[in-house]
């Protein structure tokens, strides 16, 4: 893990305390990014805020191979999980023929969509998940692994599949134990 000084000389807009940063994750769009108290991201993931930026809340893991991505705003809200090889993508071609794709082709000629994605307190995205621009996951709501989120998901409430579907309701007592948390 990268050490206080030099996480703090990566540039980020906000800088929270115990941020415990893989040297093997990277980082893009860095003064646009602010990451709060007690986060954790490991190695190999991509963060890559475009103008709306990314917002990280306190007590937050970010797993291993994931990659957060757009120019729309990215928030992942306190005590919120990202398990590994998870895709938040904030940005999105249009893949329906209409218009051109990839980075390459001038903006002209494309129709990329841009919007929000927020992901809610104890919201937990299982290992292999991809979100999709627009999605708002909900507190506490639960996303199975090898999901494909393409809507909003509703609080405490689990999906699963692709594309996602409810499976069934969450319990709510971790909401018990997050009264009594020491921060």
């Amino acid at each position: 893990m990268l050490s206080r000084v030099e996480v703090e000389a990566i540039g980020f807009a906000e800088l929270g305390e115990n941020i415990q940063l893989s040297e093997h994750a990277r980082f893009y769009g860095v003064n646009r990014i602010s990451i709060g108290n007690h986060v954790r991201i490991d190695d190999y993931c991509i963060l890559s805020a475009g103008s709306g930026g990314i917002r990280i809340g306190n007590h937050v893991h970010i797993a291993v191979f994931s990659s957060l991505i757009g120019q729309g705003e990215i928030i992942l809200s306190d005590f919120s999980n990202i398990s590994s090889r998870v895709s938040i993508y904030s940005s999105s071609d249009d893949y329906s023929g209409a218009s051109l794709t990839n980075p390459t082709i001038p903006s002209a000629f494309k129709n990329v969509v841009h919007d929000k994605v927020r992901v809610g307190r104890h919201a937990i995205i299982g290992s292999g998940s991809v979100i999709l621009p627009g999605v708002n996951i909900d507190d506490g709501a639960a996303v199975g692994a090898l999901s494909l989120i393409k809507h909003d998901c509703s609080p405490f409430t689990i999906y699963a599949g692709c594309p996602a579907r409810i499976i069934k309701k969450r319990s709510r007592a971790l909401l018990e134990f997050e009264k009594n948390f020491p921060d």
